[in-house]
């Protein structure tokens, strides 16, 4: 990977050099917000049991410094559009590659750029388990969108997708768009936090016990369009979508609902033998009607 060390414009020279070699970039320019915890270095800690579909994954963390992993199309593929993928891990991991590296690089060969987000883990804060994340995709929709014209990225179309906690962290960077979770660092943070677009990938944490959206998950008109998916039989309540998709269609957004019988939970982009198998077709699908995308 090709880590920015130099300006960014000489990164990107160098990525066509070396097309499947991510850029990295950092989230914050120094410390994140409110870390005052040392932690022990990033680490993998999957085992040979953590299996999905036909291989094993990977499970990061100890994240202490926030990064984007950018994968850039080729030339003549590149729609300019962008989508920021956040992989789920409870907020104690992140399911780095089958919910994370894997998309990006499906996005890329579909004309999109994909670019991962390393956000912090384990949480930092037991109340609010989503904080640290939400911060550093709130930053990174503003990082990213600041750098559209550098990363050859339409300023306009550039979407979040997120799996189970990441869901979580991508659906409330969506609707607290217009509510900071951290003061402003340097002139990145000028630019709007509102992503275009949303897809949240069996997304959980959005409910309250009593089976009803917790109360600062309030969409309203000015919530971007999202792509939903879940399986019936999935152990994170399936009523994380469809509740939220209900009060979208109530506030007058755009949203499509794939609710499939079987396919349980963290499948991420790997074949694990269910047709919800097939979500990423479905999402591109979505992406080229909405006009994010272009086949």
């Amino acid at each position: 990977m090709i880590r920015c060390h130099l300006p960014l414009l000489v990164l990107l020279a160098a990525c066509d050099v070396q097309a499947a070699e991510p850029i990295i970039l950092n989230v914050w320019p120094g410390t994140p917000p409110g870390e005052t915890k040392k932690l022990e270095p990033e680490t993998d800690v999957s085992t040979a049991k953590d299996i999905v579909g036909d291989r094993r994954i990977q499970k990061i963390t100890n994240v202490i410094r926030p990064n984007l992993a950018v994968y850039r199309p080729e030339k003549d593929k590149d729609t300019g559009a962008a989508v920021i993928i956040c992989p789920g891990g409870g907020h104690f991991i992140l399911a780095y590659d089958h919910e994370g590296t894997e998309v990006a690089e499906f996005l890329a060969r579909n004309g999109i750029t994909g670019i991962v987000l390393k956000y912090r883990v384990p949480f930092r804060d037991e109340n609010k388990r989503w904080r640290a994340a939400v911060q550093d995709a709130q930053r990174s929709v503003r990082l990213v969108r600041d750098k559209a014209s550098d990363l050859g990225i339409d300023p306009k179309r550039i979407g979040i997708l997120g799996f189970s906690a990441g869901g979580e962290t991508a659906a409330l960077t969506a609707i607290l768009h217009d509510k900071p979770q951290y003061e402003a660092v340097d002139k990145s943070d000028s630019a709007s936090g509102r992503p275009d677009f949303a897809a949240l990938i069996y997304p959980g944490g959005l409910l309250e016990k009593g089976n009803k959206l917790r109360d600062y998950v309030k969409v309203d008109k000015d919530t971007p369009p999202m792509f939903l998916v879940h399986a019936f039989d999935d152990p994170v309540d399936p009523r994380n979508s469809l509740l939220l998709a209900s009060d979208l269609k109530a506030a007058g957004v755009s949203c499509e609902l794939h609710f499939y019988a079987t396919g349980g939970h963290g499948y991420g982009m790997r074949n694990t033998g269910h047709p919800v198998n097939t979500w990423p077709e479905r999402c591109m699908d979505w992406m080229v009607k909405q006009g994010y995308a272009k086949k």
